[in-house]
């Protein structure tokens, strides 16, 4: 996969997991897929932040996605799933 297929929405799973993974990068997503992946196939990364909630508006859970980056920093520096919705976060340690 190349830079300029991120946010192409024939994109697989996948492919999105591994361009995060071989560059550093945290996999942002409304979609329980990635949670899945990681849960499936045991991996240790890319990090995923996930969100769970009906209004995924930025103005709606932007004080819950930035208390969740700033309180799970560590964990998703070294491989989590972390799953945020409007009151709080959850993390796992990967591989799950």
């Amino acid at each position: 996969m190349h830079w300029s297929d991120v946010g192409n929405p024939e994109a697989s799973d996948r492919d999105i997991m591994d361009w995060a993974l071989a560059r550093g990068h945290i996999v942002f997503t409304h979609d329980l897929d990635f949670g899945t992946l990681l849960a499936l196939t045991h991996e240790t990364g890319p990090s995923v932040l996930q969100i769970r909630a009906e209004n995924i508006l930025p103005d709606h859970l932007e004080g819950p996605v930035i208390a969740a980056l700033n309180q799970h920093e560590a964990d998703l520096t070294s491989g989590a799933l972390v799953v945020v919705d409007e009151s709080r976060s959850r993390v796992r340690v990967l591989p799950i």
